[in-house]
């Protein structure tokens, strides 16, 4: 299967091409940590992605999108052009969750305890969601506090993501229990879980944990009679 995997969820804007066939196999990938710009840069990144892989659009038998959690502007970027290629070239789309992409890096994949994949939020908050020490989820993702998840969380936890040193403070936890503190999710991951998701489950649409910042306008808004 070849798959186009993109990702603007967060401060990167990536794109990679991945074949897993035995006789077709290939990888390449390019990224770049940004913060702002994802749609200035993300077309071009395509474009060389899909050259230097020697892939044809009518080659692709999936696109992979991140859906978050992640910045607003960002998400509806990568998701726009991902379900724009899906609508074109009638090819399913799959959406890949930030936390899964990092968990799947991060994951040990011994007998020890879970993995809790958590992203820095505001004050306190952390976005997070737990995994099993393969990287398989262990409930949905959601936002908690620090102090909500020290009081809950078994000190045999370990830990990944731009939010893990704030959470393992939290917890009393010793450094040996950090596995990555990545800020977002490598490109590749995301390619390979975009392979593995099933379409019927894993739609393209925005994981939003909390609502956005801006609230709309009310005053001097006209009532319809």
């Amino acid at each position: 299967m070849r798959v186009l995997a993109i990702d603007t969820a967060l401060s990167n804007c990536a794109a990679a091409v991945l074949d897993d066939g035995e006789d077709t196999a290939c990888f390449d990938a390019i990224g770049e940590e940004i913060g702002r710009g994802h749609a200035e840069r993300l077309m071009d990144m395509i474009g060389e992605v899909m050259a230097e892989t020697s892939t044809a659009f009518s080659d692709l038998d999936r696109v992979a999108v991140t859906v978050g959690p992640g910045s607003f502007t960002g998400l509806r970027v990568g998701l726009a052009v991902a379900r724009g290629f899906g609508l074109v070239l009638s090819k399913p789309v799959v959406g890949i969750t930030t936390l899964a992409a990092i968990a799947r890096s991060s994951a040990p994949r011994d007998a020890g305890g879970p993995l809790l994949v958590a992203l820095t939020g505001k004050g306190e908050e952390v976005y997070c969601q737990e995994f099993t020490a393969f990287g398989d989820a262990i409930g949905n993702a959601s936002v908690r506090t620090l102090t909500d998840l020290a009081a809950t969380s078994s000190k045999s936890i370990r830990l990944a993501g731009s939010g893990a040193d704030s959470v393992a403070a939290s917890l009393g936890l010793p450094q040996e229990q950090i596995l990555s503190r990545l800020g977002y999710p490598g490109i590749r991951e995301v390619a390979e879980l975009g392979i593995l998701a099933d379409p019927v489950v894993s739609a393209p649409s925005p994981l939003y944990l909390r609502p956005p910042d801006a609230t709309p306008q009310t005053r001097g808004r006209i009532e319809r009679q």
